[in-house]
C-alpha cells in the first residue's frame, strides 16, 4: 500500500516537472547580450592588428596584416586565431581576416541548424541564442574545440569539400556517406575506435586512424581484443600479437604527419592488465627510447622530429595500461597475477607478481612518461550505458571515456570570466553559459560527420558531449588560495558540480523537446544510478570551499534528478576536463584545463613582434585578496619580475608563500606543488565529471620509480579514472637507484673535505657554441683518467659584466669538481635554467637551449656523463619536452600532450 502511494506521488511529481520543461522548444533569455547591443559584435571595441608568428631564430613563419580583432584580445589570442582558424589561402578572396567573420560563421550556422531542426520555441529564441553564443565567444567566456573553428560554416560560405565521412540521416534513420565534407563537417576532436581480432578489421583501423589524423583529430583504441603472440591461429601457426600491429599503426601516424600535417599525431593505445603480452606492452616504449639514445650518441639528431626518433617505434602514441580493482588489490597484498588468453580465457598465460608488473610500469614511466594507468573498474562503475557494452578505451588525452566507436565534441568555459571584482563567483551566469554551450554542442551531433559509419550511428544513438572548463589554476591564484589546499579543492568540487549539473539539466530540457537519446530506455536505471552518485558526491565537497556554491550545486542536482526521472536525458555523457590548450590561448586563459600555473612570470607577445616579460595577472589580484596595499603589491611584483620567484620578496608573509606555488620550481626558487596536490585536485573534480580528466601529475626530478608506483596506487584509492605522470627532467637525468640498502647503514664518520688538484700539465677539450647568435667557448681541463676537473667559459662580444659572471661560474664549478662534487649534480642543477638569450644553437645534440647556462651544462652532461644505465635502473633519454613541430619553440606538458606558448600549437586533440 505504501509503495503504491509513493509511486503515485512520484508520478504526480514527474508530471509537475514535465509541465515546467520546454516541450514546445527551448526558450533563450537574454543573459549576456541584452537589447543595448542590437548587434552583439558592437559590444566590444575593434582594432586592426598584424598577426605574426616567429620561430626560435626570429624568422617569420606566419604573417597576416590587417586582421580585425577586439581591442581587449591579447596578441597571442589574435595570432592563434589568425594562423589556425581563419579559413582560406593567404591572398585569396575566401581568406578570412576578422574575428567577427570567424565567430559569426560558426555561431550563425549552429543557430540556423538549431532552428531548422526544431530545437527552439520560436525564431526569436533562435536569434537570441545566436546573440548569446556570439557574446560568449567574443568576450572569451567560452570556446569550442578546434575542429568546430576549422570546419563549421564553410559550406554556408560557399566552400566545397570531398566525399568521405559518414553522417546520420535523420529523415531516413540510417547512416549515409557524405557527398560534401563541409556540408556536414567533422566537429569532434575526440574519438574512440574498436578493433576486432581479424586482419580486415586491423587494417580498417589503420585507414580510419589516418583519416582522423588528416582532419586534425585524435583517436584511441584498446588492443586487448587482439590475441597475444603466445596463442594460436585458426589455420595453424602463431599470431604476431598486438605489438606487431602497434608498429603498423605507429608508421601510419608518422606518414600522415609527414604527408602535409605539421601536427603530431594524437592517439592512445591501451592494453588490459590480464593480456598475456602485458609485460611487452609496458616495456616497449622504454626499449625504443634506449635505441634512440644509442643513435644520438653516435651523431644522429636528438630532437623529437630528428632522425634518431624517426627511426624507432611507438613514438606517435600515448600508452596506458587498463588495471582492475582486483589487480590493484593484488599489488597491495603482494599476490601473484595470472594473465589469460584472448581467444580462450580459460587458457592461462604468464604469471607475474602483481608488484613486479607495477614496478615495471613505474620504471618505464619514470624513464619516458609511458605507460599511464586507466582504472578500468572505476571507469565502468560510473558508466551510464552498461547495457550497450563496457567502456574499454579513451581518446588520446584520457578525458573522453565511453563506448567503442564513439566521438565527442568539446567546449570549454573560462572560469576567470565569472569571477566578480570582490572575488565571488557568479554561479547563475556560469550556469547560463553552460546551457548555451551545451545546446550548441548538441545541435552539432546530427549535423556533423564522422570517419566511420559505426561512429556516426553511435554518435546519434548516445550523443555524448564534453563540456568542460579552463583557467582553474588562474582563478584559484587570483583568490589567494594555494592550489594544494582544502579550500581550493572545495572550490574545484563545487565548480565542477555546477558544470556537470548545468549540462545534465540542459540535457533533460533537450530530452523534453527532442526526446531522450536512443539508448536511454535500456540504460535508464543505470544512468539514474550514476547521476545519483554525482548528487551524493556533492555532500562530500570539502567544506573549506565556498558554502554558497556547494548549496547551489545541491539544489541544481536535485533539479537534475527530478527532471531526468520525468523525461530522461538527451545525452549519455555531458562533461570532460580536457587539456584545452589552443582554445585556452584563444580565451586568454592564464592556465589550461584543471592545471595550476607553470610559472609566475610569462612572456607576452607584442603586436609589433617580440616578447615582453610580465608577471601573471592573477598575482596582483591574489596579493590584493590577501590584504596587501598597493606599494607592497608593487614591491612584491617587482621582485617576481626581476627574480622569477616570489621567494624572498619584500613584505610577503611566510604563510602566504603556498598561494604562489606553481607546477615547477622557479629558476631562483625551490617551492612547487607536490604530486599529491595534483592528484588530490583531480580527486576533487572526478566525482562530477562524466568522463575523466586530462592532467599532468608533475613529480620532482629526484623522484624514484617507487614514488611513481605510489602515485598510481594513491590515484586509484582516491577514485580517479586515469592518471599520467611526468617527472621533471626525467629524460636527461642520470639513473636513480631504487635500492634502499644504503639508507639502512650507519653514516660514515665525517672528515674534512680534500681538494684533488689537477696536474700542472693537463689535457683539455674546447668547444665552441652559439645560442641565437651569442657565441662562446667552453674549455674543460681533465684529470689523467679523463675526468673533468676545471671549467673555463669565455663569451665573445658580450662585455665585461657577462664575461666576469661566466668566469666566476667556471671557477665555482671548478672548485666543486676538485672537492668531489659529482659533475651530475651541476648538470642536474643548472640544466633547463631559463633566461635570455634562449633559442636555437646549431648543435644537433642540443638543438634548443633555454639559456646559455642550460646549454653549457647540458653539453657537459652529454660530453662526460654515462649514457647507459645499469640493468636494474631505467636509462636516460635526451629530450624532456619536444620542440613545437610548427615553430620550433620548446613545448610544455599539457595533460598527456604538449603545448607551445609561442604559437599556440597543441600537439594533441583539443
Amino acid at each position: 500500500m505504501g509503495s503504491a502511494i509513493m509511486n503515485g506521488q512520484s508520478a504526480v511529481k514527474n508530471e509537475q516537472v514535465e509541465k515546467r520543461l520546454p516541450t514546445a522548444g527551448l526558450k533563450v533569455p537574454a543573459v549576456f547580450c541584452g537589447e543595448e547591443w542590437k548587434d552583439p559584435f558592437d559590444s566590444v571595441k575593434w582594432e586592426t592588428r598584424t598577426a605574426v608568428i616567429k620561430d626560435e631564430s626570429g624568422g617569420v613563419m606566419f604573417e597576416q596584416k590587417d586582421c580585425l580583432a577586439p581591442t581587449a584580445w591579447s596578441q597571442l589570442a589574435v595570432n592563434v586565431v589568425a594562423s589556425k582558424y581563419f579559413f582560406g589561402e593567404m591572398g585569396s578572396p575566401q581568406r578570412e581576416n576578422s574575428v567577427r567573420q570567424l565567430i559569426d560563421r560558426v555561431a550563425r550556422t549552429i543557430a540556423d541548424w538549431g532552428q531548422q531542426d526544431g530545437y527552439f520555441h520560436s525564431q526569436a529564441d533562435s536569434q537570441q541564442f545566436y546573440r548569446e553564443l556570439v557574446w560568449l565567444c567574443l568576450h572569451q567566456h567560452a570556446a569550442f574545440n578546434s575542429p568546430v573553428w576549422f570546419n563549421v560554416g564553410l559550406f554556408q560560405r560557399g566552400v566545397n569539400g570531398s566525399r568521405g565521412n559518414w553522417r546520420w540521416d535523420v529523415a531516413q534513420q540510417q547512416v549515409e556517406r557524405v557527398e560534401n565534407a563541409y556540408e556536414h563537417p567533422q566537429a569532434s576532436a575526440c574519438f574512440i575506435q574498436s578493433v576486432a581480432d581479424n586482419m580486415e578489421d586491423i587494417m580498417d583501423l589503420a585507414r580510419s586512424e589516418a583519416m582522423l589524423f588528416k582532419y586534425g583529430s585524435g583517436t584511441g583504441t584498446d588492443l586487448s581484443t587482439l590475441r597475444s603472440h603466445r596463442e594460436r591461429l585458426s589455420g595453424g601457426g602463431k599470431p604476431s600479437g598486438p605489438l606487431s600491429f602497434m608498429r603498423v599503426y605507429d608508421q601510419v601516424a608518422a606518414v600522415v604527419k609527414s604527408g602535409g600535417k605539421t601536427r603530431r599525431a594524437a592517439k592512445m593505445q591501451s592494453l588490459k592488465v590480464w593480456h598475456p603480452d602485458i609485460m611487452d606492452f609496458i616495456e616497449c616504449k622504454a626499449k625504443e627510447e634506449r635505441k634512440a639514445r644509442i643513435l644520438i650518441q653516435n651523431g644522429y639528431e636528438a630532437n623529437f622530429n630528428g632522425e634518431a626518433y624517426s627511426s624507432i617505434m611507438f613514438q606517435n602514441a600515448n600508452l596506458s595500461v587498463r588495471v582492475s580493482d582486483m589487480f590493484m588489490q593484488a599489488v597491495e597484498q603482494d599476490q601473484p597475477w595470472t594473465t589469460h588468453w584472448v581467444t580462450d580465457p580459460q587458457h592461462l598465460g604468464p604469471t607475474y607478481q602483481a608488484r613486479d608488473l607495477m614496478q615495471k610500469m613505474a620504471e618505464s614511466a619514470w624513464f619516458c612518461g609511458d605507460p599511464g594507468l586507466q582504472y578500468d573498474t572505476t571507469i565502468n562503475r560510473w558508466h551510464t550505458c552498461p547495457h550497450a557494452g563496457r567502456i574499454n578505451a579513451s581518446n588520446p588525452c584520457s578525458e573522453f571515456m565511453f563506448l567503442d566507436d564513439t566521438a565527442c565534441n568539446l567546449s570549454s568555459l573560462n572560469l576567470m570570466k565569472f569571477r566578480q571584482t570582490d572575488g565571488s563567483f557568479d554561479a547563475p551566469r556560469f550556469q547560463a553559459a553552460c546551457r548555451v554551450m551545451f545546446i550548441a554542442q548538441e545541435i552539432l551531433v546530427d549535423r556533423a560527420s564522422y570517419p566511420t559509419a559505426h561512429i556516426a550511428e553511435n554518435s546519434h544513438r548516445f550523443r555524448p558531449l564534453g563540456l568542460g572548463y579552463s583557467n582553474l589554476g588562474g582563478l584559484l591564484m587570483s583568490l589567494g588560495l594555494p592550489y594544494d589546499s582544502p579550500a581550493a579543492r572545495g572550490w574545484c568540487g563545487a565548480l565542477t558540480a555546477l558544470l556537470t549539473g548545468s549540462a545534465y539539466l540542459t540535457s533533460a530540457e533537450l530530452a523534453a523537446v527532442k526526446g531522450p537519446f536512443a539508448g536511454y530506455e535500456e540504460n535508464q536505471t543505470d544512468m539514474l544510478r550514476v547521476l545519483e552518485m554525482h548528487r551524493a558526491a556533492v555532500e562530500k565537497i570539502d567544506t573549506q570551499g565556498p558554502a554558497n556554491l556547494q548549496k547551489a550545486a545541491a539544489v541544481l542536482w536535485d533539479e537534475v534528478l527530478e527532471a531526468g526521472r520525468a523525461v530522461g536525458f538527451r545525452n549519455a555523457q555531458a562533461t570532460v576536463l580536457a587539456p584545452a590548450g589552443t582554445i585556452s590561448f584563444m580565451m586568454d586563459c592564464d592556465t589550461t584545463g584543471i592545471e595550476p600555473d607553470i610559472a609566475l612570470v610569462k612572456y607576452k607577445q607584442l603586436a609589433g613582434g617580440g616578447m615582453m616579460k610580465m608577471v601573471n595577472r592573477a598575482v596582483p589580484l591574489a596579493l590584493q585578496k590577501l590584504g596587501y596595499d598597493e606599494p607592497q603589491i608593487a614591491a612584491i611584483t617587482a621582485h617576481i619580475d626581476s627574480r622569477d620567484t616570489v621567494e624572498g620578496a619584500p613584505h610577503l608573509r611566510p604563510e602566504h608563500l603556498p598561494q604562489f606555488d606553481c607546477a615547477f620550481p622557479p629558476a631562483n626558487g625551490t617551492r612547487f606543488i607536490s604530486w599529491r596536490g595534483h592528484v588530490q585536485m583531480m580527486a576533487a573534480a572526478q566525482p562530477f565529471i562524466s568522463g575523466a580528466i586530462s592532467k599532468t601529475v608533475n613529480l620532482p626530478r629526484d623522484s624514484t620509480p617507487a614514488d611513481i608506483a605510489e602515485t598510481y596506487r594513491w590515484a586509484w584509492k582516491l577514485g580517479l579514472k586515469a592518471l599520467a605522470v611526468y617527472r621533471d627532467g626525467s629524460k636527461e637525468s642520470q639513473p636513480v637507484s631504487t635500492s634502499s640498502d644504503t639508507s639502512k647503514k650507519a653514516p660514515p664518520p665525517v672528515s674534512a673535505p680534500r681538494r684533488e688538484r689537477l696536474p700542472d700539465t693537463r689535457q683539455s677539450i674546447t668547444h665552441k657554441f652559439n645560442v641565437v647568435g651569442h657565441e662562446g667557448y667552453i674549455t674543460v681541463g681533465l684529470y689523467q683518467d679523463g675526468r673533468p676537473g676545471e671549467l673555463f667559459i669565455t663569451m665573445a662580444k658580450e662585455g665585461s659584466t657577462v664575461g666576469g659572471l661566466m668566469d666566476c661560474l667556471g671557477t665555482a664549478v671548478s672548485m666543486g669538481l676538485q672537492y668531489g662534487v659529482p659533475l651530475s649534480v651541476f648538470v642536474n642543477k643548472f640544466s633547463h635554467t631559463r633566461f635570455e638569450p634562449m633559442g636555437t644553437t646549431g648543435n644537433p645534440d642540443i638543438p634548443l637551449a633555454k639559456s646559455v647556462a642550460d646549454y653549457i651544462f647540458r653539453w657537459l652532461g652529454h660530453q662526460f656523463l654515462p649514457t647507459t644505465a645499469p640493468p636494474t635502473s631505467p636509462a636516460p633519454t635526451p629530450t624532456a619536452s619536444p620542440p613545437c613541430d610548427l615553430c620550433g619553440s620548446l613545448t610544455v606538458r599539457s595533460g598527456t600532450c604538449y603545448l607551445c606558448h609561442n604559437c599556440g600549437h597543441t600537439m594533441g586533440c583539443s
